[in-house]
């Protein structure tokens, strides 16, 4: 197979881009148990596990999850049954991309364009995302070779983290092939490349029905170790693990009150952001997964079911983890730092103190592997169906243009490292800004344009779950307007910054370059298959 992968790749240099025909066969998934695992394995990364405890116990612990709640209810669940149901639409016109699926539901002549986010957002986000799968791949290997053995001091952990990661200094990572930090990289390429050359089923589906039972097997054995931690420190008894759960669940944080914190716009903000990161809506790829549905299939059950198990990894294994174990161990001011901080510094200092901490370091970064691993190959499978069915690429060929393009964005991000600042860049523009975007675009053609009624009905075709008929209203009126101000409210607080950072530092007006690049590259592109899909459109009528 791996023989296989190589020869059909580097074969392809120098013989030309063939046209292929056009009736190329439709990919479906062999069952309804692995489009789920594929959409949750999406879904569920590292936000679940760190994003998700540090701005819980930010802003205000248990009152935090009322807004939480009601994102997942008027945004989240919502926009995940519409990406589930236009995807079914798209696909059964034989579309899989972002932009050939808008291109079919919305006769516009611009209606291509509008789905250009359905590339850029998840090509985009891979090339850091798996840069940071790496370093999951890297402490989950030097903890099974002991090679994380610093003792208790803070600074250490830090400055194992900044080296690694090349936080000192720009093109540091890229002086030396002998860097572990590129081999960690290329290993990931590796796994990530030919997971997708084999396919929906051979290869997609295969890895996510035995990698996600896997992920909560993981998840489960370190849970259970942080349950078990009780008092560790008798001269420290407020340290506890029952304090520990308070610091993340109770809805009285640092002298607030839950109402203080409910009337915090902010915080509605931060938890409707975190809902979208978190579900894997307006990314283009729920859209692109749902698309290999069968006719038939059920949407709303399926799209529900992977819904609740990423807010169940979210709330009941991440939530009850990460901000209670660093609690026992470091105290309150430990679970305020950022997420890197979080993960990969304060985390690693608390195995250090835990009976069984090598142990549970290996399980806990293998667990964030496999969970970036099977979200950043659903990253891959938007672009390269577009690849196939806008430009009639094969496979390999598109699989070689996508990793070329995604290596040199990688290539990018790790010569600019100094400070995460490209990174971070990208995250903003791409994993915030962009997903608020394509979410709103997405529910107002749904509601607007195919109509929330019909919508809904094509929504409940096949489907054993009724949704009620006020989701129509909600789908209409609500969830848009819900959108519009809170991208509103977050472009006027966080705009004017963001364009202080593009005048007075270089690296945020290259990273903003390379994205106005790829917004480019994937507009001639879409000009180029738009031709394609009109006269496949005509084919089908």
């Amino acid at each position: 197979m791996v023989d296989n992968f190589f020869l059909d790749i580097f074969g392809s240099i120098g013989r030309g881009w063939t046209v292929l025909s056009s009736s190329r066969p439709t990919e479906h998934w062999n069952s309804k148990i692995g489009v789920v695992c594929a959409v949750m394995g999406t879904a569920i990364g590292l936000g679940n596990f760190i994003r998700f405890p540090g701005l819980a116990s930010q802003y205000g612990g248990g009152s935090f999850i009322i807004p939480y709640v009601i994102a997942i209810l008027l945004l989240g669940l919502p926009i995940a049954w519409v990406e589930w149901t236009m995807g079914r639409m798209g696909g059964k016109h034989g579309f899989h991309s972002t932009p050939g699926i808008f291109q079919v539901l919305w006769k516009g002549r611009f209606s291509a364009y509008t789905g250009i986010l359905g590339l850029l957002i998840p090509v985009g986000i891979f090339m850091y995302y798996v840069l940071i799968e790496s370093w999951c791949l890297y402490y989950a290997y030097q903890y099974l070779v002991g090679g994380i053995t610093l003792g208790g001091n803070s600074a250490d952990y830090k400055s194992f983290f900044e080296s690694f990661t090349g936080s000192e200094k720009d093109g540091i990572l890229l002086a030396s092939f002998a860097n572990p930090a590129i081999w960690t990289v290329f290993i990931c390429y590796f796994l990530n490349f030919l997971i997708i050359y084999r396919g929906i089923n051979k290869g997609i589906e295969t890895v996510v029905r035995a990698s996600v039972p896997l992920l909560f097997v993981c998840a489960f054995l370190v849970l259970i170790r942080v349950l078990t931690l009780g008092t560790p420190d008798p001269s420290q008894p407020e340290r506890s693990l029952v304090n520990g759960l308070g610091a993340m669940w109770n809805p009285v944080q640092g002298g607030k009150s839950m109402w203080d914190t409910l009337l915090n716009p902010e915080t509605w903000l931060v938890a409707s952001g975190h809902v979208f990161f978190s579900l894997s809506v307006g990314f283009g790829v729920i859209i692109n997964y749902s698309s290999y549905l069968r006719a038939k299939d059920d949407v709303l059950l399926s799209g529900t079911t992977a819904s609740s198990g990423n807010i169940f990894a979210e709330i009941a294994l991440g939530g009850m983890i990460t901000v209670p174990a660093a609690f026992i161990f470091l105290g309150s001011d430990s679970i305020s730092s950022s997420t890197f901080s979080l993960g990969f510094i304060t985390l690693p200092n608390v195995f250090s103190r835990m009976v069984l901490g090598q142990l549970v370091g290996f399980v806990w970064f293998f667990l964030l592997f496999i969970a970036a691993l099977t979200s950043s190959i659903s990253m891959l499978q938007p672009a390269v169906a577009f690849f196939e069915e806008g430009l009639k690429f094969s496979k390999k060929k598109a699989i070689l243009v996508l990793s070329i393009l995604t290596l040199g964005g990688t290539g990018f991000i790790m010569y600019f490292s100094k400070d995460s600042i490209a990174l971070e860049t990208m995250d903003f523009w791409l994993g915030t800004a962009g997903i608020y975007v394509l979410a709103t675009i997405t529910v107002v053609m749904f509601g607007w344009v195919i109509g929330a009624k019909e919508g809904l009905e094509e929504a409940r075709r096949g489907s054993l779950m009724r949704v009620p008929n006020f989701f129509a209203f909600i789908l209409k009126y609500v969830s848009p307007v819900y959108l519009l101000v809170i991208l509103l409210f977050w472009a006027f607080r966080n705009l004017p910054s963001y364009w202080e950072q593009i005048r007075n530092q270089p690296v945020v007006m290259y990273t903003i370059s390379f994205i106005l690049f790829l917004v480019v590259f994937f507009g001639i592109l879409i000009g180029i298959a738009k031709k394609h899909w009109i006269e496949k459109v005509e084919e089908n009528k």
